[in-house]
């Protein structure tokens, strides 16, 4: 078994479900329906991680054991996000950073893979220079799976506070300054978590 964590690419998105398979909720300049997959465009998605890794770098960090992705974390600077004009609260710096989405594999769930995610973001964020960064959270019961926003109690619980309410979405923000440096072996941590036996999800059929 050989766990790590990797710069995120848009090929990983879909081993993890199908509905992230050129997902474009967040990089569509025109209103979408609050749901991910709401519109899909593989070629699209392709070039949008490829401009942003040219402009900006790394978006993203993805958890792979062996040559299954089990999650993944996708962020860039909100101006990468149009989708974020369309909300009626926009984060107050376009250049700042925003987490858009965080998924995990169905059978990886609730094992602290999202807190790992997260960690990975935040110390990718800070060691390069950010100060701060901004994410949407879904403040009511849904299903996670298929929102692409983070929730806002898991936000809470790790450091961020309410930056705008709002009843459904509220905006939140966490300090990287006031962070005490991440300095902890992350790939360490994820090969330590007691995940169950992984589905082998079925190679994707050729015709």
């Amino acid at each position: 078994m050989n766990r790590r964590l990797v710069p995120l690419a848009s090929s990983d998105m879909s081993k993890v479900d199908h509905v992230c398979a050129g997902c474009m909720f967040w990089e569509s300049v025109e209103p979408q329906e609050l749901v991910c997959g709401s519109t899909c465009d593989e070629d699209a998605q392709r070039e949008w991680f490829y401009r942003v890794h040219e402009q900006w770098g790394e978006c993203g960090r993805a958890a792979y054991e062996d040559d299954e992705v089990l999650g993944f974390i996708k962020y860039a600077p909100t101006g990468y996000f149009p989708q974020v004009a369309q909300l009626p609260i926009r984060p107050p710096e376009p250049d700042a950073p925003l987490i858009a989405c965080l998924h995990i594999r169905d059978d990886a769930r609730r094992h602290g893979l999202g807190r790992l995610l997260l960690q990975a973001s935040l110390k990718d964020m800070s060691g390069r220079g950010e100060r701060r960064v901004y994410a949407y959270g879904m403040a009511r019961k849904a299903d996670m799976r298929m929102v692409p926003m983070l929730g806002m109690e898991f936000l809470l619980r790790h450091g961020f506070t309410v930056e705008h309410p709002h009843p459904l979405y509220p905006l939140m923000r966490l300090d990287l300054r006031s962070l005490a440096m991440l300095t902890e072996n992350l790939e360490s941590i994820l090969d330590s978590l007691r995940l169950p036996r992984l589905r082998r999800l079925p190679a994707p059929s050729v015709d």
